[in-house]
């Protein structure tokens, strides 16, 4: 196959000298030798230091060919091997319920994955599973809706995708700057004016990873897609690519328009908050809220929610957003992005302080005191919340939760809590099942900060679990304007918490010889395999049965005297 990064500069340098600055192969000229430009058909490609090759069929947006042209290119690959525009394995890009990728050049060690080119193809194919999944014919035209936070990437993704969806013949509506919540939405409104709703929604972000990469989720009206779906959308996504080398782009035959989403959806939380404080004007008058948005997208919440809400947010930091995050990373778990929010709420005498991570799909809060509601904290406040709105209820969370935490649920709110395994797709898959078998659950949380409830059509939606919260304080105001944030904290009282909590994260080397070229995954598996293998053959071992609780026990029997 013919190096895609050998064409592509070649197509670039049509005119004449060009320079190349880090390039992974050296181009000193490249020039045609023809003015006409047609697409090429069967045409000589003579390349310096490589044998002659034939470009059956090869188009690109910006030039294409003379029939009987040929191209001349001094072309010489670098000391890293140039990828083929075959080679790429789109399975790799899976994570979870999600994809990922590296998108910017300059990390060592994280060569791009995540290019326009495979951008477009996913695009293409996440259209064409969604014509599947509506049955309907080749011939229906769908909109999908397209956002991104704040990464240095995203614009050029966002380019891409559309691109792959309009060549395919669909509408794409841009909101731009956006949250991971507000693309589900916009597969639930019904605004004609704004186009909505759409029929799929994709949201350009890869949450709290570094600068140098990005990925995509996918939502329909039924909630985010699931493992499954993304496999087979990355399945698809390698043919199109692969048969992209050979037919070149395509026209782009669907339209774009461009949406101010974001406002439709902050106001729809507005709306909120005003209906639980019995539609009472500025509810939230007197109380000072400061929010960090991480230079992520969450910015929004303070001018566009809190504002109209009447709430006073001088002091809220980080609103405008950064793809570099220079201040800290936008997480809620992240021990100096926490100081970074205490401290402001300290600094400015606060009631509140709250924080996203960079799609808006996580938060953690911070009560007047300098108090962290975060990880269990917040879960043990989201559970009193919802139990006191749906008494006796399973709450359903990940698996690393504590103990003092099941006892906080269990005999203090008098609900249920029920772990399950780490992953919050997992966890709110989970709520929904339980659901389906006849046991009520209104409540899904990660410790991470992901919190879906099923009001909220169990989206995980950071900015909506904030609402609740500032749902509770201007109910509380109602009856006691002075109270602050302390009705939050009155909540969480009697939760028995750990006094040292340590997670130690170890960056995966997917290079590694042990690997032998396969992925950590496969290895992992092929390791429990031997084990399990190991158990069969002897009679002292017994694999233990499943459980989702997050406890393993071990028993040692000693005979003797």
């Amino acid at each position: 196959a013919l190096s895609a990064k050998v064409i592509q500069n070649a197509f670039l340098a049509q005119d004449g000298p060009r320079t190349r600055h880090n390039p992974r192969y050296t181009c000193d000229f490249c020039a045609l030798n023809t003015r006409s430009m047609h697409s090429v058909q069967g045409c000589r490609l003579s390349l310096a230091d490589t044998s002659a090759k034939w470009l059956n069929t090869t188009s690109t947006a910006w030039i294409s060919f003379g029939k009987q042209g040929n191209i001349s290119c001094n072309a010489t690959q670098g000391a890293s091997d140039v990828l083929s525009i075959d080679k790429v394995d789109f399975l790799k890009l899976q994570n979870g319920s999600d994809i990922r990728g590296v998108a910017i050049a300059g990390v060592e060690g994280e060569p791009v994955n995540l290019t326009e080119l495979v951008a477009e193809a996913i695009a293409a194919a996440f259209a064409a599973w969604l014509l599947n999944k509506k049955k309907a014919d080749g011939l229906r035209r769908l909109r999908i809706s397209v956002g991104h936070d704040s990464r240095i990437s995203a614009h050029k993704l966002q380019n891409a995708i559309t691109h792959g969806i309009t060549a395919a013949g669909h509408d794409v509506l841009q909101f731009g700057l956006a949250s991971t919540p507000a693309m589900f939405n916009s597969t639930l409104t019904k605004d004609a004016i704004n186009h909505c709703p759409a029929d799929g929604g994709i949201m350009i972000t890869a949450s709290h990873l570094p600068y140098n990469r990005n990925g995509f989720k996918f939502f329909t009206s039924d909630g985010g897609l699931n493992k499954t779906d993304i496999k087979d959308i990355l399945e698809r996504a390698s043919r199109v690519y692969e048969e992209s080398a050979h037919c070149g782009k395509q026209e782009q035959t669907g339209v774009v328009t461009h949406v101010d989403y974001m406002s439709i959806y902050a106001s729809d939380l507005v709306q909120a908050v005003l209906k639980s404080a019995g539609n009472k004007e500025k509810p939230l008058e007197g109380l000072h809220i400061v929010v960090d948005a991480g230079n992520g997208a969450g910015g929004f919440f303070v001018d566009k929610v809190l504002k109209p809400l009447g709430a006073v947010t001088d002091g809220s930091q980080f609103l405008e957003p950064d793809g570099l995050f220079p201040n800290h990373i936008p997480n809620p778990e992240d021990k100096a992005a926490m100081e970074a929010i205490t401290q402001a709420v300290l600094n400015n005498k606060a009631d509140l302080g709250i924080i996203f991570d960079t799609d808006v799909d996580r938060s953690a809060a911070v009560d007047s005191s300098g108090r962290e509601l975060n990880r269990n904290r917040l879960i043990a406040l989201m559970s009193a919340i919802v139990l006191e709105e749906h008494p006796g209820t399973t709450v359903v969370t990940d698996s690393v939760t504590s103990d003092g935490l099941t006892a906080f649920i269990e005999k203090k709110l008098g609900g249920k809590h029920h772990r399950f395994k780490r992953g919050y797709k997992n966890v709110i898959d989970e709520a929904i099942r339980l659901n389906s078998t006849g046991e009520e659950s209104h409540l899904a949380m990660e410790t991470s900060g992901h919190g879906a409830l099923k009001e909220n059509h169990w989206l995980d939606d950071g900015a909506y679990m904030m609402v609740k919260l500032l749902n509770k304080l201007a109910g509380a105001r109602t009856l006691n304007p002075n109270i602050g944030s302390k009705v939050l904290t009155d909540l969480v009282e009697g939760l028995e918490e750990a006094a040292v909590t340590v997670e130690i994260r170890l960056k995966i080397d997917q290079n590694h010889a042990d690997l032998k070229g396969g992925s950590f995954r496969d290895y992992g598996e092929s390791i429990l395999k031997h084990l399990e293998s190991v158990i069969s053959k002897d009679p002292n071992l017994n694999k233990a049965p499943k459980n989702h609780e997050g406890v393993c026990r071990s028993s040692l029997l000693v005979s003797g005297s």
